[in-house]
């Protein structure tokens, strides 16, 4: 019989560090004191126990006596105790073991759905202002925040988290690096930005990405690392002041551009010749973009050899390039036509 009961003891150990095995206490002490005080047979007793605990009080079972009656006072006390221990225990759970695996499990599923999103990681100053222009524009966007506050400030604004460090190159696979249209760096630090670049450049050679520097020497070294567009928020708001003294009416045009029926749209060209081979070679000219598409405007290409603004009708295109065009939503969506299978994807600026 010793050694049975020791199995059993060894079996139920884990149970005392339980509110578990407290409730037990409270359930079966209680059943043990209506048994002595009022006589009643076991199912009874426990019966009086669980609607003494639950305070529902059917009226079916009454202590009678004083000793009843001590009883039932003893455990409406200790089961109080007990009782909120166990719920805060039971969740806990949430937090730890199967419950949060089955979560991860299915933010995992919810994440590998997205398609052609933008990640956005960093939720400070620069990050909020960026996920609020592409929310106003319908773009999908998952943010990545390490710290729980600016994670939750996310998610009051109804949008896509994952909480982890965006330097990892785990992070980056879990967010979609592969599936995305574009990635953003907007972490106030500048060698975290350079770790994100670096991963989602050697993950993704393709993915287009967008960093924020806070130096020169920030922006050489983030474009270095892969980035193809590396913003730095003091710089560009002091040229834009100093636009708005030196041309105003330059920066009114824009202005009114963006409150206008007229869109600024960017083409993003396949980066294989076989690919592109539908306009890979072609000229202005011989696309007629103006009468195909009834009043587009190319504003700019860029490619391999830099920048071309207000390129002539002789400028031929290639693989790779990204073409700048202005217009209606008409006038883009029907030279999203034309360009075809040689278009790999088409981003809307904001003037």
């Amino acid at each position: 019989m010793g050694r049975p009961l020791r199995r059993l003891r060894d079996q139920l150990r884990p149970l005392r560090s339980t509110p578990l095995f407290p409730l037990l206490s409270v359930f079966t002490g209680g059943a043990i004191g209506y048994r002595l005080s009022e006589g009643w047979d076991w199912g009874d007793c426990f019966w009086g126990v669980l609607i003494t605990l639950t305070t529902v009080g059917y009226g079916d079972q009454v202590p009678n006596s004083m000793a009843g009656r001590w009883v039932t006072a003893a455990i409406l006390f200790g089961g109080l105790v007990v009782v909120q221990q166990t719920l805060q225990w039971l969740l806990g759970l949430q937090e730890t073991g199967y419950f949060l695996r089955r979560r991860r499990r299915r933010r995992l599923s919810d994440l590998q759905q997205m398609r052609n999103h933008v990640i956005v990681c960093g939720y400070g100053r620069i990050g909020r202002e960026i996920a609020q222009q592409l929310s106003s524009e319908g773009v999908p966007l998952l943010v990545i925040e390490n710290d729980p506050e600016g994670a939750d400030a996310a998610r009051q604004r109804q949008l896509e988290v994952l909480t982890a460090d965006a330097t990892l190159d785990e992070t980056l696979e879990e967010a979609g690096i592969l599936r995305c249209r574009a990635l953003v760096a907007a972490l106030p630090n500048n060698a975290a930005n350079l770790y994100v670049v670096l991963s989602a450049r050697s993950l993704s050679p393709h993915c287009r990405l967008i960093a924020r520097a806070d130096s020169n020497e920030a922006e050489r070294k983030l474009r270095q690392a892969g980035a193809d567009t590396v913003v730095s928020p003091y710089i560009a708001g002091g040229r834009i002041m100093a636009a708005t003294a030196l041309r105003p009416l330059a920066l009114n045009f824009l202005d009114l551009l963006a409150g206008s029926n007229c869109e600024v749209e960017e083409f993003q060209l396949q980066h294989s010749p076989t690919a592109a081979a539908p306009i890979h070679g072609s000229s202005l000219v011989d696309l007629d973009i103006g009468r195909r598409t009834k009043g587009a405007l190319v504003l700019a290409i860029q490619g391999g050899n830099g920048l071309i603004a207000n390129p002539n009708g002789e400028t031929v295109l290639q693989a790779g390039q990204r073409l700048i065009v202005m217009g209606s939503p008409l006038q883009l969506q029907a030279l999203e036509h034309l360009l075809g299978d040689a278009l790999e994807s088409a981003t809307v600026i904001r003037p």
